[in-house]
């Protein structure tokens, strides 16, 4: 998770099939001074093809594409970009869809009738503490995670996660930001980041989604 710098300007490409949505984003987000938009593509081949030569910091992603759609994309994105962030966007609303795009790795997912401020909201988010969740994107990680426990009863039983490492995945749970969990917990912002990361290998998670599912599973938070 990155600290907020009032001077600091995230770049954002957009891939997209709609030209006309493509186009109402890239003007919307141009007017605020601290994005930058750096690339666009029309399908999920087109934009791995300019993610040889640019690394944006935030990847807009459409679901639906031709040639390579957005499903197909993410998977290859952070395998070969883990450092990007990627915000899923459709008209979908499907809960089994939302949670399949979390668990490969999805930083949030937004409707494509979001508002031009919410798009920047889960931009700033994703870049600042790696995820945005909303109200869309809890529903759907809670769906997923009901259907799950029809065939996995109980939490892996070879986890064991100290205090520490169960407060500070509570505070992540609750969207602190990692300078407010360092504060909060008294360690500096990179332990907890050391912390965050070993959680994840501890409990074979690739994405904060997954933490957060892992968490209401092994009932350290509570479902809402």
């Amino acid at each position: 998770m990155k600290s907020p710098d009032t001077n600091t300007v995230i770049k954002v490409a957009i891939a997209d099939d709609h030209t006309l949505f493509r186009t109402g984003v890239k003007t919307s987000l141009s007017q605020r001074k601290d994005i930058q938009m750096v690339a666009e593509a029309e399908n999920g081949m087109q934009l791995m093809n300019l993610l040889r030569h640019i690394q944006p910091d935030v990847v807009l992603l459409d679901i639906q594409m031709p040639i390579m759609d957005g499903l197909t994309a993410l998977p290859e994105i952070k395998k070969l970009y883990p450092n990007v962030k990627v915000i899923m966007l459709s008209f979908l609303n499907d809960h089994s869809v939302i949670s399949k795009m979390m668990e490969l790795g999805a930083n949030s997912y937004i409707t494509k009738e979001s508002g031009a401020d919410m798009i920047y909201d889960a931009i700033k988010a994703v870049y600042q503490n790696d995820f945005y969740f909303n109200d869309l994107t809890n529903k759907a990680l809670l769906s997923g995670l009901r259907t799950k426990r029809t065939a996995e009863s109980s939490m892996p039983q070879d986890v064991h996660l100290n205090e520490k490492e169960i407060t500070i995945l509570k505070l992540m749970c609750e969207e602190k930001s990692t300078k407010e969990i360092a504060d909060m917990v008294d360690l500096s912002p990179r332990t907890v980041e050391a912390i965050r990361d070993k959680l994840k290998t501890k409990t074979g998670t690739k994405s904060m989604a997954g933490l957060v599912l892992y968490a209401v599973k092994a009932g350290i938070v509570e479902q809402a």
